[in-house]
């Protein structure tokens, strides 16, 4: 009996373990699984932690190549629920959460942008540059990025002019997670030195990470990290030098990644854990054990462990998601981050665009300390929209 039981184990271990291991290579975790088993806890502090809370939006109001009348229902939507959602929540300095909308490119309709600047400028979020192309070149990229600056800016208020050379900046998410021409198969990109390019065209981070379970992910995670390009190779992300107190800028483009890692209490079979990657939707919605799974990540610029930024990310046009994103479950997020992450004294709470963590990572590089409110301008203005 006692073999029989012996066996049996053996068996179900076995079984668990050819599952575990089928599971890291059909969900691309090789990749990054390393990177993640060595991970060490972030730094103990004295006082409180500030927590930046980012949400990025990949917004694509014609994702399934739906008609503009859906288009505009799916926008409509979202300027009014996402103003009562907002209204009704505040961090540490009386601000509403912060929605930061990277639209793409190839989807612009003026209307639909006219509603997301005025959202805007009503103090609910930013505007900043999403792109999918495929099989580009470097003179197109240059031309489209360049005129869709000018054309967000000058038209729709969004986007910073760089106060000291008067060049139009940008935050970036890229289309099909391929920056940098970093799937396997060559899609959805085509360019080798999109990080130079990015950082000629004004991009000032980017913002695209994690993108797990895709093989786009890259090496380094749960950083944020300067990544120099080698034009004649694709991926040059994949690891690069972290930004530090004290340090300076380097190489090509700055990366702010968001949570990634292994859910243990939500395995698939019961068995294996899915991968926790910040990406919110009506299948993975943003429950507690989430929140306080991505504030224990802990990302932060070396050297300032007190301010950790939290960025998660969606594809908010969708709609099986929109009820997630915008409803009850949305609420209980916001709920449950003003409750436990906002008690001025274990922590503190900040509601932050794509662009105000850029500033604040600047800051802390610099060597700024204290109540990172006092930083979100700290190298970048408000846009135009969000003036005042």
């Amino acid at each position: 009996m006692i073999t029989l039981v012996l066996t049996v184990v053996l068996i179900v271990l076995v079984l668990a373990a050819g599952a575990l291991v089928y599971a890291i290579r059909a969900r691309n975790m090789q990749i990054w699984l390393g990177s993640y088993l060595r991970r060490r806890p972030p730094p103990a502090v004295d006082g409180p932690v500030h927590v930046m809370f980012c949400f990025v939006d990949h917004f694509e109001p014609a994702w399934g190549k739906v008609d503009v009348t859906t288009q505009r229902q799916r926008v409509d939507r979202w300027c009014r629920d996402y103003r009562a959602l907002a209204s009704t929540h505040r961090d540490a300095d009386g601000r509403p959460p912060q929605h930061t909308f990277f639209y793409p490119e190839e989807e612009y309709l003026e209307e639909h942008l006219q509603k997301i600047a005025a959202l805007c400028a009503e103090g609910y979020g930013e505007i900043e540059i999403h792109l999918h192309h495929d099989d580009d070149t470097e003179a197109n990229f240059r031309t489209t990025i360049s005129r869709f600056n000018e054309l967000l800016h000058e038209r729709h208020g969004a986007l910073p002019r760089d106060p000291l050379t008067g060049q139009l900046r940008f935050g970036f998410i890229h289309g099909n997670w391929s920056l940098d021409n970093s799937r396997a198969d060559g899609r959805w990109c085509g360019i080798n030195n999109e990080l130079i390019l990015l950082r000629e065209l004004g991009c000032y981070a980017d913002f695209t990470l994690p993108s797990a379970p895709s093989d786009t992910q890259t090496r380094m995670i749960n950083a944020i990290y300067y990544a120099t390009d080698d034009p004649l190779r694709p991926k040059s992300h994949n690891s690069g030098e972290p930004v530090r107190v004290g340090g300076k800028a380097s190489g090509d483009l700055m990366i702010v990644q968001g949570p990634l890692g292994l859910n243990w209490r939500e395995r698939r079979f019961g068995l294996i854990p899915r991968i926790e990657s910040a990406d919110v939707r009506r299948n993975c919605p943003p429950t507690p054990a989430r929140v306080d799974a991505w504030v224990r990540t802990g990302i932060h610029v070396e050297g300032r462990p007190e301010w950790i930024f939290v960025k998660v990310h969606t594809h908010g046009t969708q709609e099986r998601d929109m009820d997630t994103l915008l409803g009850p479950a949305a609420h209980a997020m916001h709920d449950h981050l003003e409750r436990h992450y906002n008690d001025g004294a274990r922590h503190v709470l900040h509601y932050v665009t794509a662009r105000e963590v850029y500033n604040i990572i600047k800051a802390a590089e610099a060597g700024k300390s204290g109540n990172p409110d006092a930083w979100r301008d700290f190298e970048l203005p408000p846009p135009p929209h969000g003036a005042g």
